[in-house]
């Protein structure tokens, strides 16, 4: 049963949602403005939070940025309908995705599952290959703990970011398209204006930065999208 957090200072959504919630089979805490939304997150270890952009005392930027100082925590963002700068920035800053509110609680189970679901650690069977790495050109991804490496430094992604990355590498050398970036790490369907996946690719391409001077990582293949490039290693 997850456990989720709901910041809100709509009183009436908020019970709305955990009601719904509830029914669903999640545990639902919920708090009414920024401030009290980075102490309980610090005071009980969540699954998953919702967290509203207008909220008083902090508001869901400010709450965001503190508590993506202390955890990775997956973050769904409730924006205004039709604020496309919230997305944006609420991406950015590293939510792992967003509902628009007044937002269908539907649609909200789907987003939680789909967020919950990629960052659920698969069990261990006898099935599986023994190794879970993949290491190019400095970057070593662990699968088993969702964990990645550069120069031996480990580097912080968030939920949706390690699984962009992964998606990539597993694929190194080869055209991904957006269409299955977005349905596999973002658990949903390409639209046409979503810049989502754009967010959270220039999140993951400031953290690694580029192999060498002037050798990216990760190419944008125009209107199709994008290939995890493989330099060779210079061993000289």
């Amino acid at each position: 049963m997850n456990q989720l957090l709901i910041a809100d200072d709509d009183t009436e959504l908020c019970q709305l949602l955990s009601d719904y919630l509830s029914q669903e089979g999640f545990m639902v805490d919920l708090v009414h403005n920024g401030e009290d939304a980075v102490q309980q997150v610090a005071l009980k270890p969540y699954d998953l939070l919702i967290l509203d952009v207008m909220m008083p005392q902090k508001n869901g930027f400010e709450a965001l940025q503190e508590i993506r100082q202390k955890t990775l925590l997956p973050v769904i963002m409730l924006t205004a309908k039709g604020e496309k700068i919230d997305r944006i920035v609420g991406l950015e800053m590293g939510a792992d995705d967003y509902v628009a509110k007044p937002c269908d609680p539907r649609e909200l189970v789907a987003r939680i599952r789909a967020v919950t679901r990629r960052t659920t650690h698969p069990p261990q069977t006898e099935q599986q290959p023994i190794s879970t790495i993949i290491s190019i050109n400095q970057v070593t991804l662990d699968k088993s703990n969702r964990q990645v490496e550069l120069n031996g430094s480990e580097i912080e992604l968030t939920s949706t970011e390690f699984d962009l990355l992964k998606l990539l590498m597993e694929h190194a050398g080869e055209l991904v398209s957006r269409e299955m970036i977005s349905e596999i790490c973002l658990g949903k369907k390409l639209q046409t204006f979503d810049r989502s996946i754009d967010m959270h690719l220039s999140n993951v391409r400031k953290k690694l930065g580029e192999f060498e001077a002037s050798k990216l990582r990760i190419k944008t293949i125009r209107g199709n999208g994008y290939q995890y490039l493989v330099w060779p290693e210079n061993n000289e």
